[in-house]
């Protein structure tokens, strides 16, 4: 009887054993498979990875030639920069693009520095430019959507703009900014403006014309 009775016992604290390793193991088992399953990529890295958009924008990096022409009313003649020198990297995802003149240049010296990126999750290109040749301030611009491989436009945020003359008008100005890429060594960009003077009167005032250095 106590063989028998022992044995039971033996075999009903087995069965327990049994019972309770079964869900300890199972969670070590799912734990171990989780972590062995790579986890897909958060949303802030897949947003930073370089897509068609970026790629685009990494093909005109290097240095350009660049003449830019200002009109800054719509029947005066053009303002002329000729041979200025430019110089695009890639920042991340931003295009950083710094023009100035160029080496022992006799006019006075000058900046204009501006990012060009397209922002995935908004689904549209920002653009932010500044030029230390005018008191405009920081300019930035957007799209309305992605465009086109060869063609972006983007609106500028209204500014006031100081004008031409002796005193400050302070004058109030509308812009756009169209990029057209007509290959990987050369593109232009126009500004049309408009003043908010009643006249909505709509111009070319500033023209780029962009040619890789070889």
């Amino acid at each position: 009887m106590r063989f028998n009775h022992a044995r039971a016992l033996v075999a009903r604290n087995s069965w327990r054993a049994r019972f309770a390793a079964g869900p300890i193991a199972a969670l070590i088992f799912a734990t171990t498979a989780h972590a062995q399953t790579p986890a897909a990529p958060a949303a802030i890295a897949r947003m930073q990875e370089p897509g068609p958009e970026a790629q685009r924008l990494a093909r005109r990096a290097g240095t350009w030639n660049l003449m830019i022409s200002l009109r800054p009313a719509p029947d005066a003649p053009p303002i002329v920069w000729n041979d200025l020198v430019v110089e695009r990297t890639m920042v991340g995802l931003f295009l950083q693009e710094i023009i100035s003149p160029p080496p022992g240049s006799s006019g006075p010296d000058f900046r204009r520095i501006s990012y060009l990126t397209y922002n995935r999750v908004e689904g549209r290109w920002q653009y932010v430019s500044l030029d230390t040749r005018f008191p405009a301030g920081i300019m930035p611009a957007y799209s309305a959507d992605k465009g086109t491989e060869r063609e972006i436009e983007l609106q500028f945020e209204p500014l006031a703009f100081a004008g031409w003359g002796d005193s400050v008008d302070g004058w109030m100005l509308r812009s756009n900014y169209v990029i057209n890429l007509q290959s990987d060594d050369r593109e232009t960009a126009q500004q049309y403006w408009t003043r908010a003077d009643g006249s909505g009167v709509r111009w070319l005032a500033v023209q780029y014309e962009y040619t890789r250095r070889r």
